[in-house]
């Protein structure tokens, strides 16, 4: 075998297989240093037998016993380490049965995302611990220092040990609550990676990576399923959200550009999600993102029904920011001056003051209704609000349009 088909192997086996390897050692030893150690040494391990005696049949389990038989060589070696062991009473070596190797992966979700940790440690320590990214690579995704990175996973862990937050899934009476914490942070690292910078590209594919692996964990659970859908959807128009720099807004979009094979993906994993008739805020998102998804099929978009599940959304998890989106999907269903009204509503609550999207909607709904001067202060008004290039740069195509 090649060394570049060796390494394809490892690249694969890296991605699928790292969060359970760090999971499963862990779970062994409590000891979430040494388990990211004994997993990247495992890993190397590969770079250098597998080249010689072939990729294994499975390659989780080679890793996940290699990983294994690092960490006991470690603890052996230290006193603390025997003590460790002996508590063990780990099996003799050997590669395991696959079913021998429990999936971990859950319990260690459920840990990283813990509502004691704050949450851009939660952030981080998913990113680190579940997807594999070093140290620079989340610093860089974030757009945060290396030392600052490095530190703030320090203390999670630290945290971890010192408060005894306890490596399992929650009882049946917290898991409503813990699993709502784990799904923020999962959309928190899809949204993260959704805007332009090319460091912070990579992240969509982990926290869709990442929410496939928790519905398949969860499989009685729908949010996780809608969350995942959610993402899919709004994946498969990634391409046409930017042209030149420019922010494109849903309606302008290139429909034939979208990726279909995602859209049909999302929908049937909404549809599964939404079987067990127990909808939750990340399935009525997905259900709005499908209105708009498959109106590329049909050349028009269902816009009561989109203003009809914004209403259902604000009485599940009431935000301004979603009011916001239910204005403008009134307007477009009723009427604009309906829909202002309530963007008024907004403004004059000061719930959303600094919030750059607000002028930005009142500017368009205003020059949807033929009150140019109104809009030009509007869109004035975002301008100097808007937090990146992109924004910016549509805004003040807006404004030389009017």
């Amino acid at each position: 075998m090649t060394g570049d088909h060796v390494r394809a192997a490892v690249d694969t086996a890296y991605r699928d297989e790292w969060g359970q390897v760090v999971a499963t050692l862990i779970a062994m030893t409590g000891d979430w240093d040494l388990a990211e150690d004994c997993a990247q040494d495992a890993f190397a391990a590969a770079l250098t037998t597998w080249p010689r005696d072939g990729v294994p049949r499975r390659p989780g389990a080679w890793l996940t016993t290699a990983a294994r038989n690092r960490a006991l060589d470690r603890l052996r070696r230290d006193a603390a380490g025997a003590a460790k062991l002996r508590e063990l009473a780990v099996p003799a070596r050997g590669e395991p049965a696959e079913e021998d190797i429990p999936d971990e992966r859950l319990r260690l979700i459920f840990t990283c995302c813990h509502p004691a940790l704050p949450f851009p440690a939660r952030v981080a320590l998913t990113l680190r611990t579940l997807a594999g990214l070093s140290t620079a690579e989340i610093a860089r995704a974030l757009l945060t220092g290396e030392p600052a990175m490095a530190q703030r996973l320090v203390r999670a862990k630290r945290k971890i040990q010192e408060a005894g937050i306890p490596y399992r899934v929650p009882p049946a009476e917290a898991l409503p609550q813990r699993l709502a914490a784990v799904l923020a942070v999962l959309y928190l690292i899809f949204n993260q990676g959704y805007g332009e910078e090319d460091p912070r590209r990579a992240l969509t594919a982990e926290a869709i990576r990442l929410a496939r692996v928790l519905a398949g964990l969860m499989p009685a659970e729908p949010e996780p399923r809608g969350l995942l859908a959610l993402m899919l959807l709004h994946e498969a128009r990634r391409a046409t959200r930017t042209e030149d720099g420019v922010l494109v807004t849903l309606e302008h979009q290139d429909r034939s550009r979208w990726d279909n094979a995602l859209i049909a993906e999302g929908v049937a994993t909404l549809d599964q999600a939404l079987a067990r008739r127990s909808a939750g805020p990340y399935q009525l998102q997905a259900a709005i993102a499908a209105c708009h998804a498959t109106a590329s099929v049909t050349a028009s978009t269902d816009w009561p029904q989109i203003a009809s599940l914004y209403g259902e959304l604000a009485r599940l998890a009431p935000s301004p920011v979603v009011d916001l989106n239910r204005a403008v999907a009134v307007a477009m269903a009723d009427g604009i001056p309906a829909g202002l009204a309530l963007v008024d509503d907004l403004a004059a609550s000061g719930q959303l003051t600094g919030y750059h999207l607000l002028p930005a909607t009142r500017a368009d709904l205003l020059r949807r209704d033929g009150r140019a001067a109104e809009a030009k202060a509007a869109y004035e008004e975002a301008l100097e609000l808007a937090p990146t290039e992109a924004d910016r740069r549509y805004l003040t195509g807006r404004l030389n349009e009017l």
